[in-house]
């Protein structure tokens, strides 16, 4: 009966604040790459400049325990566009061929299952026009192309990173995935910085939409490597050398980005009815492009926070939710949260783990969203369980943190606390039964140097 309680109210919470409206809101969802939890202003940084998004902050909620449902790019995005844990349809690691083991599937059926329903499926059927402009990584092969999985408009990349300067004889491309495309295989290489070119697509997008309701999931590429900035950005930080540098340089142009794109929004007079929700793929890659997640321990790959922890904004125009939400929150959530803006009843949607969150931002549910989140890939695994944390490894035994007290994950708790470690990893087991076995899976090689890896960041964390 308790539970029944709780979904009307989500369900007459989610109505009561925007199914009476006249006009349905528009939903932009802006996603970086491997940025750092720190770097940005709004999370604390004085080196790094992002003035928009800082901005953004001010005006919205800032979500400071924001979670993904993967440490990489592709399966962290999977569960975004799904609303579901990527493992519960073998989504476990990036579908990058070069880096699988020999495997049942060829490279072109490495994607996002075709009988997943994306969000953008969902947003069509309330009356949406949708579109994708960036990144793409969910398949390179025609049948998982994004017009094929509920998108109208596609600009971007098959692939998972390119190059920020347009392909020509002194800067060709070796992989086809990364040609730049438009819908459907219309090629077309930018003439200007990628950054700004996606920045122009989605104003464009914007002016052809604007008198009907449109989903944008506006996928960055930056600030993943290569590492390559804009001379007159790089000069704006004189004090910074090497990586850090150009990341700052490429950070600040992405902000610059946005800018333009809010500032468009203003000029179509949109700014008033559209949502707009900011945050990243997966944590910074610490040891990749120099990106910062102070004060989070680990890196991009690892279930430490830093690997899956990300900064969060989201504004939805004439509701305020407070400065910021305290508990967690995962990207999983984007789907049933978007589809309920637009006027649908998230609890039609069968089978996703996300859950509408406008009761809890806006404080009519004192609950958490999420007492429990999973994460897995191969044989590591962790679970977080109101605050407690616990990280499987293959080679070592499992680590338990205390998140509440120890957001650096510096403190094992392990041998005090054995019968916390012991539930965490019967309930992290309970739900590996639930899932699928993954599509295909990394050379061994790989998840032995991810492990390396770790132990290399770790001997960096000041006790």
């Amino acid at each position: 009966m308790r539970q029944l309680l709780l979904l009307t109210l989500i369900y007459l919470s989610g109505s009561s604040l925007f199914a009476q409206k006249d006009k349905p809101q528009n939903i932009i969802i802006i996603l970086s790459d491997d940025a750092g939890y720190a770097d940005f202003g709004f999370q604390g940084s004085t080196m790094m400049h992002t003035p928009v998004l800082d901005k953004l902050a001010k005006e919205g909620t800032v979500c400071p325990q924001a979670y993904v449902a993967g440490a990489v790019c592709g399966p962290s995005r999977a569960a975004l566009l799904t609303g579901r844990y990527q493992q519960r349809f073998g989504f476990e690691e990036n579908n990058v061929p070069g880096y699988m083991q020999n495997y049942c599937l060829e490279d072109d059926d490495m994607g996002l299952p075709l009988e997943e329903k994306t969000i953008a499926d969902h947003m069509k059927t309330l009356g949406y026009t949708t579109g994708i402009i960036g990144k793409w990584h969910m398949g390179n092969n025609d049948q998982f192309h994004p017009l094929k999985r509920g998108f109208d408009f596609f600009y971007g990349f098959r692939g998972g990173a390119r190059s920020y300067w347009g392909f020509n004889e002194k800067n060709p491309n070796k992989r086809e995935e990364n040609n730049m495309e438009r819908n459907f295989k219309n090629y077309e290489e930018p003439d200007e910085y990628l950054t700004d070119a996606f920045a122009n697509e989605t104003i464009e997008f914007i002016s052809k939409n604007k008198n009907k309701p449109f989903f944008l999931f506006l996928s960055y590429n930056a600030v993943h490597s290569p590492l390559h900035a804009k001379k007159e950005d790089l000069a704006k930080f004189p004090e910074l050398e090497g990586k850090r540098k150009k990341l700052a340089a490429m950070t600040l142009a992405m902000d610059r980005a946005c800018g333009t794109i809010f500032e468009h929004l203003e000029k179509e007079g949109l700014a008033d009815n559209t949502v707009i929700i900011y945050t990243n793929d997966n944590g910074g890659p610490t040891d990749g492009n120099s990106a910062d997640n102070s004060p989070l321990s680990g890196t991009k790959a690892s279930h430490l926070e830093g690997g899956i922890r990300v900064p969060f904004i989201i504004k939805v125009p004439q509701q305020s939710f407070g400065k910021e939400y305290e508990h967690p929150i995962s990207t999983l959530d984007l789907l049933p949260l978007c589809y309920t803006i637009g006027g649908g009843d998230a609890g039609e949607l069968e089978g996703i783990d996300g859950v509408n969150l406008l009761p809890y931002l806006s404080k009519e549910i004192k609950e958490k969203p999420h007492p429990t989140l999973y994460w897995k890939k191969e044989n590591r695994g962790a679970i977080r369980h109101h605050d407690w944390k616990m990280i499987r490894y293959p080679d070592r035994p499992a680590e338990l943190y205390d998140l509440s007290k120890d957001i650096s994950e510096t403190n094992n708790l392990a041998t005090q606390y054995p019968e916390i470690v012991k539930e965490l990893y019967k309930k992290l087991f309970e739900w590996e039964t639930t899932l699928a076995r993954p599509r295909w899976q990394l050379q061994r090689k790989y998840e032995k140097a991810a492990m390396e890896r770790i132990d290399q960041y770790k001997k960096k964390v000041v006790h």
